[in-house]
């Protein structure tokens, strides 16, 4: 046994660990990184640190598979041995073990994997789920399976929650029982003391958007990397979102006299993971994801560059797009990545940001149930047998709508039945794959038209998206990676690993079909809402632009100019993001196919459907009823026939869609009657209210189907809308039950007779109503008569003899007291034939000139 172990801090807490566990089954482990955790703990729940005492077989899962490759090499040098012997791993594709293994490092994804197999674990006497505060999705599953085995089968199976943070209050309540919360144990490190140095960029930066970082701020984490290079000894960890910015950094850093540069992350070869996790000769800059925040010890590191971003899932289920963005950091993350430089010695954290900025930081990281894509999650517990997981103790719900989506995706799939979730034997083929259920689907279904070694081969390209340096053409890279890389390539290794992996789920003969459409077909089996199709004839557009694509999900996708995709009529799209702000999604990676192969994928989006709806002709104001059968994949419309006898109930939506479009002022037809009655009408509702209808444009939409009875289930198209004679529907709308309706023409009349006998029209356009009539023919009057019931004094428009208006006055008798001289001055001269008394008010009315003389 190495010695090395006795110096680890966590030895101290293995007492109060063994108790908690001895008594109650379950317990909680605070432990800082750099105590231990990780690699002393198994070991002593093994028995592998106490001569005589009974070995028991521990498994150990890990969120990542760089961390479980650690611990396993990490534990085994303890031991004094390799892996493989004692302590073991395995990784989906890879497996390490031996007859004499008694602690393994897997995967939570692994571990879920064997707990669907044989949910008693046979053999397995300890579980510890490490790095728990990191919520990925995997171990949250993983431990409210664990617990409902407690619970139903194998009370005896101990269970360890381990986590690098103090806040374990949750984990202690999900893991308690009647007795109260699980013990928590901590263990306190030995860390060594940290200076933390702001180091923002001199001038304003742009946000993360999508994946997408600010290139201003990498060239200032580089410059902060050289400038902490200078001021302090030891190695240096810079953390970067993702590979990208990490390619991006080291290309701007160069060459480094006496240093090495290293990246450390998932999809970095295990040659370069093993430099990066062990001491080295010279001095080294690690420039590394957050896989390096709290799962792993990075030995001689002194200083930490932390660029403040780190990466998260987001899925858009309205447009079936799913993938990682780009955040600020918590700051649970920031304190795990400074206390990096503190491991072994005191440090320096330079960070590259204000610290005023921290206050709009979120406290910790989002659990990934709260934002990821839910459909592998809901086959687990459709598998487990709790279809909504309703049952299962996890630390947090998985929200309704996500779950909802991820429900009708895996009934689409024929994984559930669409009814009450209950899983298919279909489903627990697709579980059995470990791939998310859509490409499982491409794989199964796939297998038997283009051979079980393509498939295989396509879908281990789909299940880990190759670099992009390879271009956006999947037929392209798949070559590319076949046909090349050896054993100098991580990523070509990893994918034949899975390669042979997949193989072993399907059984088919090698078929006739080439490459291409193999590819295609695969991608459209995989996300069959991504299949797209070409907006406009590649004949239309400039050499080299890019090509607008519309997905079946209904999302508008671009591909980049120059892409050798840009010509094709269909695509299958593998790969999409789609920028923050941005109105139409990238096409990152596509094979192009044709509309056959679209309809053999997506069959189960094919629909025919009968449209009617109000079309209006591009350049015309006046649309009409169109009616139409459609076939659709999808959101793509495949083609369409006139449809001669369409639905009434679709007809009537269609007119009141057109009425609401273009205005019952517009499609109806208005004569004089009805617009007066329709006026006289508004001005009562105004005036006095109920019963009086409201008559305005949106009241008579709303109930259109109320006035516009039986003329409207008539109508079929505009030309009979036009043709209802609105003033006798208007009509429908007086309050008959009441008697009110026929106070009518006493409260709002529509002619008013005046001295001279003249029957003249009232105008109720405005809300107060006017009376439009010649001087002469008012002569005697002293008042005009109030309407409404005497609420609203009429408004009267004296007018020459010419019939333009000469004066207006809502008080008949002020104006021939004070008015009419001035106008009678004005106007006598111009219109002497016409009656001008000195008294109006005695004057007879007239309508006739004076006799000539």
């Amino acid at each position: 046994m190495n010695p090395a172990w006795l110096d680890l801090p966590v030895r101290s807490a293995l007492p109060a660990l063994r108790r908690a566990l001895d008594e109650r089954g379950v317990a909680v482990l605070a432990a800082p990184p750099g105590t231990g955790k990780t690699t002393l703990v198994p070991l002593a729940l093994a028995g592998l640190l106490d001569d005589g005492a009974a070995p028991r077989r521990v498994l150990v899962a890990e969120p990542r598979r760089l961390a479980v490759r650690a611990a396993s090499r990490r534990m085994a040098w303890l031991l004094g041995e390799q892996s493989g012997g004692r302590v073991g791993h395995t990784v989906r594709g890879e497996r390490t073990v031996g007859p004499r293994t008694v602690v393994e490092v897997v995967t939570t994804g692994v571990l879920l994997q064997r707990l669907q197999r044989d949910q008693e674990l046979p053999g397995v006497d300890a579980v510890l789920l490490d790095e728990c505060h990191e919520r990925h999705l995997d171990a949250d599953t993983a431990l409210a399976f664990l617990l409902d085995v407690r619970a139903a089968l194998r009370p005896e199976l101990r269970l360890l929650c381990a986590s690098a943070t103090s806040d374990t209050a949750a984990w202690a309540d999900l893991l308690g029982d009647a007795h109260g919360p699980a013990e928590v144990v901590e263990a306190h490190g030995t860390a060594h003391p940290v200076e933390i140095r702001w180091a923002p960029p001199a001038r304003a930066v742009r946000p993360p958007q999508g994946t997408r970082t600010d290139p201003a701020l990498l060239e200032h984490v580089a410059g902060v990397v050289r400038r902490a290079l200078a001021e302090q000894d030891g190695d240096l960890l810079c953390f970067l979102p993702g590979v990208g910015e990490i390619a991006r950094v080291s290309a701007l850093l160069g060459p480094l006299a006496g240093t090495d540069v290293l990246h450390l992350h998932g999809q970095a070869a295990a040659a370069v993971q093993d430099a990066a996790l062990s001491a080295g000769e010279r001095r080294r800059v690690i420039l590394a994801t957050s896989v390096a925040e709290s799962s792993l010890t990075v030995p001689g590191v002194r200083i930490v560059v932390d660029c403040g971003l780190a990466r998260e899932p987001r899925t858009d289920h309205a447009r079936g797009l799913a993938g990682l963005v780009t955040v600020r950091a918590s700051l649970a993350a920031g304190r795990q990545r400074a206390g990096r430089a503190g491991r072994e010695a005191p440090g320096v954290a330079y960070r590259c940001w204000a610290e005023v900025e921290d206050a709009r930081a979120p406290r910790f990281p989002a659990p990934e149930i709260a934002l990821a894509d839910l459909t592998p999650f809901a086959l687990q517990t459709a598998c487990w047998g709790d279809p909504d997981a309703h049952t299962l103790a996890l630390p947090d719900p998985p929200p309704a709508g996500a779950m909802a989506a991820a429900r009708r995706t895996l009934a689409a799939l024929g994984a559930v039945v669409p009814d009450d979730g209950r899983v298919t034997e279909r489903g627990r083929r697709l579980a059995r794959t470990g791939l998310h259920p859509r490409l499982a689907r491409a794989l199964l279904d796939g297998a038997p038209a283009v051979g079980a070694r393509r498939a295989a081969e396509i879908v281990a390209l789909l299940s880990e998206e190759p670099p992009r340096a390879l271009g956006d053409d999947l037929v392209a890279v798949w070559r590319s990676v076949r046909g090349g890389g050896g054993g100098s390539d991580p990523y070509a290794g990893r994918w034949r690993e899975e390669t042979r992996r997949l193989r072993a789920h399907v059984d088919t003969p090698v078929t006739a079909l080439a490459d291409a459409a193999s590819a295609g077909l695969l991608a459209a089996l995989a996300k069959p809402v991504r299949v797209a199709r070409a907006r406009e004839a590649a004949a239309t557009r400039e050499p080299g632009a890019a090509a607008a694509y519309l997905m079946a999900s209904g999302t508008a996708a671009d591909t980049a100019a120059g892409s050798p995709l840009s010509g094709a009529h269909w695509l299958a799209i593998a790969v999409a993001d789609r920028p923050a702000g941005a109105a139409s999604a990238r096409v990152r990676r596509a094979v192009i196919i044709d509309e056959s192969t679209a309809l053999q994928a997506a069959a189960h989006l094919l629909t025919t459907r009968d449209e009617v709806h109000w079309a209006t002709p591009p350049g015309s104001r006046r649309g009409d009823l169109a009616a139409r059968r459609v076939r659709s994949l999808g959101a793509l419309e495949l083609d369409a026939v006139p449809l001669p006898s369409p639905d009434p109930a679709l007809v009537r939506a269609a007119l009141l869609e057109g009425l609401a479009r273009e205005g019952v002022g517009d499609v109806l037809r208005w004569s004089e009657h009805a617009t007066s009655l329709r006026a006289r009408l508004a001005f009562l509702h105004h005036a006095l209210g109920d019963p009086w209808p409201d008559v305005g444009d949106r009241a008579l939409l709303e109930g259109a189907e109320q006035w516009l009875e039986p003329e409207l289930g008539r109508a079929r198209r505009r030309a009979h809308l036009e043709r209802i004679d609105t003033a006798a529907a208007l009509q429908r709308l007086l309050p008959w039950a009441g008697g009110q309706a026929g106070r009518l023409d006493e409260l709002a009349p529509e002619r008013i007779t005046v001295p001279s006998g003249s029957r003249v029209r009232v105008d109720y356009s405005d809300q107060r109503p006017v009376l439009a009539v010649k001087l002469q023919e008012l002569f005697g009057w002293s008042a005009a008569p109030a309407l409404a019931g005497g609420r609203v004094p009429l408004t009267i428009q004296l007018l020459s003899p010419a019939g333009r208006p000469a004066a207006v006055t809502g008080d008949l008798a002020s104006f021939w007291r004070e008015g009419y001289r001035a106008v009678r001055a004005d106007l006598r001269g111009r219109y002497p034939r016409h009656p001008w008394p000195e008294d109006p008010t005695t004057a007879e009315p007239t309508r006739r000139l004076n006799p000539r003389r």
